[in-house]
C-alpha cells in the first residue's frame, strides 16, 4: 500500500469512478470544538490519500467535490460523527453514505459488539487490536 499526503486538499481526479472508504481524524469526540486534522481516504486498489488541514485553513474544493459527488458512494465506520466533522469544517453535505456500523447493527443482531475492531476480526479474520498490524492482521515486532 501507498500512502500519499497531501497538505489542504487532494489533488484533481486523483481516484477512479467508484465508492470509497472515508476515515476522519480529529483533536477530540465534539466536533463543535475539536477540529478536524486529517480525511482519510481509499478506493481499495491499494493506495491511501491522506489530507491534513492547518488549523482554520479548510478550503478543499477538490475533496469537498468528491465527498459531495452523488455517484459515489462513501463508505464510513460510524458515519454519524465523520459526516458530522466533515459538515462542520468542510461546509460539505457528504452523499450517499454507508455506514459499517449501522450495517452491523441491522444484520448482526445477536451481538452488541459492533465496533471496528469485532467486525474486522468477524467478517474478514483481520485483528485490529493495538498488538497487530492493522492493514495485515499480523503481530508487531
Amino acid at each position: 500500500m501507498t500512502v500519499h499526503l497531501h497538505e489542504g486538499d487532494l489533488p484533481g481526479d486523483v481516484f477512479a469512478p467508484g465508492a470509497l472508504a472515508v476515515d476522519t481524524e480529529t483533536l477530540g469526540l465534539n466536533p463543535l470544538r475539536d477540529r478536524l486534522c486529517v480525511v482519510q481516504l481509499s478506493d481499495g486498489k491499494g493506495d491511501e490519500h491522506l489530507v491534513r488541514f492547518r488549523a482554520g485553513a479548510y478550503a478543499a474544493p477538490n475533496l469537498v467535490r468528491l465527498l459531495a459527488d452523488p455517484a459515489r458512494v462513501k463508505i464510513f465506520h460510524f458515519a454519524r460523527f465523520d459526516v458530522a466533522v466533515l459538515k462542520q469544517y468542510l461546509g460539505v453535505d457528504v452523499r450517499p453514505i454507508y455506514c459499517t456500523k449501522i450495517a452491523s447493527k441491522l444484520v448482526r443482531t445477536y451481538t452488541d459488539r459492533h465496533g471496528l475492531k469485532d467486525l474486522a476480526k468477524e467478517t474478514i479474520g483481520v485483528d485490529l487490536s493495538s498488538s497487530s498490524n492493522p492493514r495485515t492482521g499480523a503481530a508487531k515486532p
